[in-house]
């Protein structure tokens, strides 16, 4: 009997085969936007910034005076030097020429290790590499020992051109006689636009702005840029400076000048562990800082920051520790005891943030180390932790000499006065922005219109809550207008013992109480935010009276608490009676205090009856000078200062005013019944 074949073990196509190892330039062109950040213009650009960095880096190491940068009418691009010229003998290694290795291999180059470079900013050693993997062809000549050498690449493929025929190999091509003292180096690229977007371009403006800055950078290297491409009319663009980061800032400083260019710079060691042969190894590292800087006339900032050669808009922790200094320096020297702003050190708002210190700040940061740390290949953001604390120590120390006295001393008090007038314009523009939001926070339709408003705003101001327009027309004529606030109510205020959210911000009293304050409510209450230092409620000192003030209280409790937690709501205590005997008035708040009161005074030759006691139905019977006297005037009210407590009874007291007073006739009689106990109730005619 024929045996039936064993069936194939079903894969899943993950096993060995399915690791995809990237060898060489092949990285590069899976990943482009690793290397370069992207594949549209800025990509493009970089490519452009990587052979510039390089021939930068041969100028500041003190071997090349000239660079040109030519974009070619074909859409390639070529960079040149008058350096040292790219070592064109066998590698050791490799048994290639060390050209073919530095545009062939990921991580090679001469600056490593501080041999060829001490500080460069083509640090990853795969500016050239990267360019060529990233282009469809690329021509390198160089200019070494007598004569031109070239070799070219096709699709990564090192070899030789003749016409449009192309012959791979690996031995250089002498093309040209030259002078034995003649060096350089020039690199043509084409860029492969199967890789790039079909309408990446160069900016011409763009790289001679970049160009500008090396020249900064590197005092006394001449750039030029060419534009040959058709339909450009670009002139051609050279530049050279003479005093480094000083110009730098004067060609940055827009507006006029506060104080002279400050330039500062130091030098300090740190020890950086690194891998050396395999192991981790403590490496000493030195670091200079060079920084100039000048305040001018306007309010922009404009700083600029670089890591050897190399322009790190996203800053990094040499332009941490620069800023850190800087604030510290204005406020520990510069501002200490300054007159303007002696208001508000009694508010501790005196002491200058990044943003005061940087108005009409025009700055220049350069470090140089060997082999930074950045974050990204990009190299927009140094991220070598001790360079921070390098850069401080070094801006601190040269911003306080030129603050204690290093620095002319009418450029000194005019950087002072702009700093204080920076911080006070900054509180100033705080405060306004506070109002507005408190503003905004009162709701669409702004203040409540019963509202009659105080003057002035804050902890020593009160909202001063009253039962009626009748109580609100004695009360807005005897207030003191400059601090007392009046909000009279015209409706039922809601129990918001029971109520929900919704019902309580559909209220019209609560509403209106709510937008008066200006803070919020609820868990958004924010007592900072409160208009007012102080509410009072001024109830009638009757039943309902009493059942407005829990009302209020409970709402209080409910939805403004800190008001009460920090003992900021009161009730104003009017009297039932009154009875003037000569100048002096006397209050009765109940019955039995009346009566009390009557004994006393009818003591000796008074008749009890000439005491003629007023009693007051309510606040709304009484005229101006009465209710200012006992409600209103501070020098004679009586204030009862309510608490947390208060509220939680408050909040039980108007549950039980509902009750006995609400339109739900048998909840009242379910009370009733429960809670008479003098009363049999089987007599009760329920």
């Amino acid at each position: 009997m024929a045996t039936e074949p064993k069936a194939k073990k079903k894969t899943t196509g993950y096993d060995a085969d399915a690791i995809e190892t990237l060898e060489g330039l092949e990285a590069v062109r899976k990943r482009p936007g690793m290397y370069i950040g992207g594949t549209g213009s800025p990509g493009l650009t970089h490519l452009v910034w990587e052979l510039i960095d390089n021939s930068v880096d041969e100028a500041a190491a003190g071997y090349a005076k000239r660079i040109e940068v030519t974009l070619h009418r074909d859409r390639s691009v070529e960079v040149s030097d008058d350096g040292r010229g790219i070592p064109i003998d066998l590698h050791t290694k490799r048994k290639v020429s060390a050209l073919e290795v530095v545009l062939t291999e990921l991580h090679a180059g001469g600056k490593f290790g501080g041999g060829a470079y001490g500080a460069s900013g083509g640090l990853h050693g795969v500016g050239a590499s990267v360019v060529n993997a990233l282009s469809t062809k690329l021509v390198a000549q160089v200019d070494r020992d007598g004569h031109t050498h070239e070799l070219a690449f096709k699709e990564r493929k090192a070899g030789q051109f003749s016409g449009a025929k192309f012959t791979k190999g690996h031995q250089l091509e002498r093309i040209k006689r030259i002078a034995k003292t003649k060096t350089g180096t020039r690199i043509r690229f084409w860029p492969d636009f199967d890789i790039f977007d079909k309408d990446a371009v160069l900016d011409f403006e763009e790289i001679c702005n970049r160009v500008t800055q090396a020249c900064f950078l590197v005092p006394g290297v001449k750039i030029k840029v060419v534009d040959k491409r058709t339909g450009q009319s670009n002139e051609p663009f050279e530049f050279v400076s003479r005093g480094g980061l000083t110009d730098l800032v004067d060609h940055l400083s827009n507006g006029d000048n506060v104080c002279e260019i400050i330039t500062l710079s130091g030098i300090e060691t740190f020890t950086e562990r690194v891998p050396v042969e395999g192991k981790m190894t403590d490496v000493d590292r030195e670091c200079t800082v060079e920084v100039a800087l000048r305040w001018v006339r306007s309010y922009d900032t404009v700083t600029q920051t670089f890591v050897n050669t190399i322009p790190t808009s996203q800053g990094g922790t040499h332009v941490a520790g620069f800023e850190r200094a800087l604030t510290r320096a204005v406020n520990d020297v510069l501002l200490k005891d300054t007159r303007k702003l002696a208001k508000l050190a009694k508010q501790n708002k005196h002491r200058a943030i990044k943003d005061d210190v940087g108005e009409g700040l025009a700055a220049a940061v350069k470090v140089l180390f060997p082999e930074p740390q950045f974050r990204g290949q990009t190299k927009q953001e140094l991220g070598t932790p001790a360079v921070e604390k390098i850069v401080y120590n070094v801006v601190k120390q040269g911003l306080t000499e030129w603050f204690d006295g290093g620095g002319p001393k009418s450029h000194i008090n005019a950087v002072r006065d702009k700093m204080a007038m920076a911080i006070i314009n900054r509180v100033s523009s705080k405060q306004t922005l506070e109002n507005k939001r408190r503003a905004a926070n009162l709701g669409s339709a702004g203040m409540p219109d019963k509202l009659a408003d105080c003057r002035n705003h804050g902890r020593d101001s009160e909202l001063i809550i009253v039962e009626g327009d009748s109580a609100a027309g004695p009360a807005k004529a005897g207030r003191d207008s400059s601090f007392m606030a009046i909000l009279p109510l015209r409706g039922k205020v809601v129990n918001a013992g029971k109520a929900t959210l919704k019902q309580v911000l559909d209220n019209t009293e609560a509403k209106a109480l709510f937008t008066a304050i200006g803070a919020g409510s609820g868990k958004d209450f924010n007592i900072d935010d409160a208009r007012y230092g102080r509410i009072i409620i001024l109830c009638d000192a009757d039943v309902d009276g009493s059942h407005i003030r829990c009302l209020l209280l409970t709402l209080i409790y409910k939805y403004m608490r800190p008001m009460l937690e920090e003992g900021r709501v009161f009730a104003a205590q009017p009297p039932l009676f009154t009875c003037r005997v000569g100048d002096t008035v006397h209050r009765a708040f109940t019955d039995e205090e009346r009566d009390a009161l009557t004994v006393e005074l009818s003591k000796g030759k008074r008749k009890v009856e000439n005491l003629k006691w007023n009693r007051f139905k309510g606040l709304g019977e009484m005229n101006v000078d009465e209710l200012a006297e006992c409600a209103l005037d501070p020098e004679t009210r009586i204030l009862r200062q309510l608490s947390m407590d208060d509220g939680k009874e408050a909040k039980e007291a108007a549950n039980l005013f509902e009750v006995l007073m609400g339109s739900d006739v048998s909840q009242r009689r379910d009370f009733l019944i429960a809670n008479s106990s003098l009363l049999d109730p089987d007599a009760l005619d329920i």
